[in-house]
This record gives C-alpha cells, structure tokens and sequence, in this order.
C-alpha cells in the first residue's frame, strides 16, 4: 500500500435493524474503540453476542469465566457471552511438560537480552499448540453461536483483539526505556526488533492482532453461508492503526506514532482484510486515529495528535458546540496555564525537522531515535504537566469524542463498505460529531 485511502464521505446506508445480531469477537473491557461500536449495535436494536478471553489460573491454566465474572461481563455488554475462553497468542502455551515461550524469557536478563538465543524449534511448537488451542475455540463458539442466530437476519462481526506482549520481567524493563525514556534512558526499537526477544513478541502480535481476523472469518464460514443463502448479509470489520492525518498548518497531512511495535501487525490484519474481499467477503479494517486506552497508555507521544482534533473542529464547521469543547479543554489545565501555548506547543512539535523525517508513508513504521524521543516524549510530559489532575487530562475528553464517532462511521460504512482497509482522519470525526450536536 503506497499511501493511505481515507474515508472521504459520511455514509449514509445503515442495513442493520431490531433482530440482527452484532458478534464482539474480542472481550469488552475499559476504555477503548470497542465501546463505540457495541453503543451503535445496541442504539440498533440488534442482538449483542460476545465471547471472553478467559482467565489465566496462577499456574497458568486458561479457564472460562466463573459465574460472578460471566454475569459482570454480560451487564458491560449488553448481551449474551459465549464463555469459551479464546485467549489469543502462544507466549503462555506449550506442549505438555515443556516451557511456555514465556517462561523461556524469563532466563533473560537486561545485560544479556539483546544477544541471547531462543530455542526456535520449540518455539514453533509452542505456536502451533496456542493456534489449535485458538482454533479448536472458535469452532465451538461458532457452533454455539450458528443455534442463536435465526435465518433471515444479518450479521456483524466486528473483531477488536490486539495485543499480545509475554508478560516477562525483562521485558516491561525494555519497554519502559523504549516507550517513555530519553536521554540516559533512551533505548532503540530497532535493537529490539533485531533481537531474539524482539523476533518473538513480533509473532506473538502476528497471531494476537492479524490471524485472529483470519480465524475468525474462516471459523464463521458455515454461519455466513447459511445467513446469505437465506437472504441475509455478513460484515466483519476490525481495528487498524496505519497513522492518522491531521490538520497540520492548516492542512490535513499523515502523520504518525514511532516506533509503533505493533504496526508490523497491523499491517497483516490490512492483508487479511484485502485477501477476504477478493474473495467476495465483506471484511474491512478501519485505521483509526490515535486514543488514550488502557493499552495505549504504554506509548508515551501517542495522544499528541489527538489536540489536533480541536482545530479540526473548527475547520469541519464547527459552531457553539466546537467553541464549547474548547472551553471544556480550557478547565482542566492549571491556573494561569493557557490551552494556545499548548497548541503552539503541538504545531511546533509537527513542523521540527524530527518529525518531518518521520512522515514516510511507505516507511512505516519506522524504528524511534534518541531526537524523536527527546521532542515526543519530552512534549507529552511537559502538556501533561499544565493540567489540573493527572486523571482528567484534555486528552482523554478528546479520546471520547473520537470513539464517539468512529463507533457509527464504522457501523454504517459496514453497511456497503467501499474497500477493505478504509482510514478514518480527523476530517471526517470532526464532520460527524459537528453534525451529531449540531
């Protein structure tokens, strides 16, 4: 792919109604993209089906959720949960008797991470055990799930699992040094990436965030047979992250988060997406802009796109609602600290010399350097200090804003998508959400 295909027009089909049934193929929690979506399906009417991923015993053991779990899992969603647990990834699987890949890094230290060998051979085998495992899952959901589905309906499966770092000490040490530190403390993506360790954690996020969208759209081929034979449709959407454009000087330009570890995967979930169309299956990854989540949080410099947003709302006509949000944003930074500087602070940021060498399309992503981290990081820590509270920063209300809008663009594009990997810019989240509190 030479470059981005954003979504350029509101749409305006919506094909599903009372009665249809919306499939989370990924477990409901927190904050996060997901939300947004699940409100449209329930807003809809439609019938919300979802899984878990399970829970991990101390001695390793995936088990399904216990009844207290099952029953506040269901209550956040809104529906029914199949509790089969799909946990995706292999680093906590092994054949019997054998070390899990996780407990292989454990014998890794932060002197000797980046020349140490992992045995491969058995990593493979790991790997194949947790894919069976994963596989074996789904076919039992989905034959659950085909008795709850009556003919006649149409179906959603929106796929929301990402993820999949071990959790291994060593490992939360180097991604603190590469994520958040500068100076002293800088550590190079591209070291890790050439490492053992590195060369795991990238097949781990391969089968977390990419071939769980495969699994899921092979694993439903019976269901969505039976649904369009019947005179139903079948969508599948799941989310990307490929860069977002911006308004930068007054312009909408691609820009990015580096190094993003994971947009190796998130660039295999794009395939997925493309080999599933040609094939006549209606399956769409939208690249959504960049967010504060749980998960997110790790990646310090992530959210400074998301000031952006603001200016954008003005730009996509934005009226006494635009000029409201603004305010909102004003009141939560400190006394005598003003929301201009920090959107200078931003424009700056954009237009240094570092982050132009980072606008690369066919780059990405690109490996981080101690000059990207001393202004990304350095820019963050310093927005982050101008505000009133830590837990209530400009950048989460702005976060809530884009999962406001991304949740029905992504429903109703759904309805006749126009491509299987779609971008979706600040442009078109500041149209929606001007027109929807207009």
């Amino acid at each position: 792919m030479n470059s981005p295909i954003p979504l350029t027009q509101l749409p305006q089909q919506n094909i599903f109604k009372n009665g249809d049934v919306f499939v989370l193929f990924g477990e409901l929690f927190g904050r996060g993209y997901a939300n947004g979506l699940v409100n449209e399906a329930r807003s809809a009417g439609m019938t919300i089906v979802g899984i878990t991923v399970g829970r991990r015993e101390a001695d390793g053991t995936l088990r399904p959720l216990n009844d207290e779990e099952l029953a506040a899992g269901e209550a956040n969603l809104g529906g029914k949960i199949i509790n089969v647990p799909l946990m995706a990834g292999f680093d906590a699987d092994s054949p019997a008797g054998t070390p899990t890949p996780t407990e292989m890094l454990s014998k890794l230290t932060l002197k000797t991470w980046t020349e140490d060998k992992l045995d491969w051979a058995h990593i493979e085998k790991c790997r194949e055990v947790g894919v069976k495992r994963f596989t074996d899952s789904v076919a039992q959901v989905m034959t659950t799930l085909d008795g709850m589905i009556p003919d006649g309906r149409n179906v959603f499966f929106a796929h929301t699992m990402a993820g999949g770092i071990p959790k291994a000490k060593v490992f939360l040490a180097i991604a603190n040094r590469i994520y958040k530190g500068r100076g002293d403390r800088f550590q190079s993506s591209d070291v890790l990436l050439q490492s053992d360790l590195g060369k795991l954690i990238l097949q781990n996020f391969d089968e977390v965030s990419a071939n769980t969208f495969q699994h899921l759209i092979d694993g439903s081929a019976a269901i969505r047979q039976r649904i369009e034979a019947k005179g139903g449709q079948v969508r599948y959407s799941a989310y990307g992250y490929h860069g977002t454009e911006v308004l930068i000087e007054d312009r909408y330009q691609w820009q990015t988060y580096s190094n993003y570890t994971q947009g190796y995967a998130k660039m295999r979930l794009e395939r997925v997406a493309q080999a599933a169309w040609e094939n006549g299956i209606k399956a769409t990854v939208f690249n959504c802009p960049e967010i504060r989540t749980n998960s997110s949080d790790i990646f310090v410099g992530v959210e400074l796109p998301l000031f952006s947003l603001l200016n954008a709302l003005k730009k996509e006509n934005g009226g006494a609602w635009a000029e409201a949000q603004w305010l909102a944003c004003r009141d939560l930074l400190k006394s005598g600290e003003d929301l201009e500087v920090v959107m200078q602070r931003i424009a700056d940021f954009y237009a240094s010399d570092v982050m132009k060498g980072y606008s690369n399309f066919a780059a990405w992503p690109m490996a981080n350097s101690p000059e990207l981290a001393e202004i990304m990081i350095g820019s963050s820590d310093d927005i982050t200090a101008m505000h009133k509270e830590r837990s209530a920063l400009i950048t989460d209300l702005l976060s809530a804003l884009v999962i406001e809008a991304t949740g029905p663009l992504m429903f109703r594009e759904s309805s006749a998508p126009t491509g299987p990997v779609l971008w979706l810019n600040h442009d078109l989240i500041a149209r929606l959400l001007n027109q929807m509190h207009a």
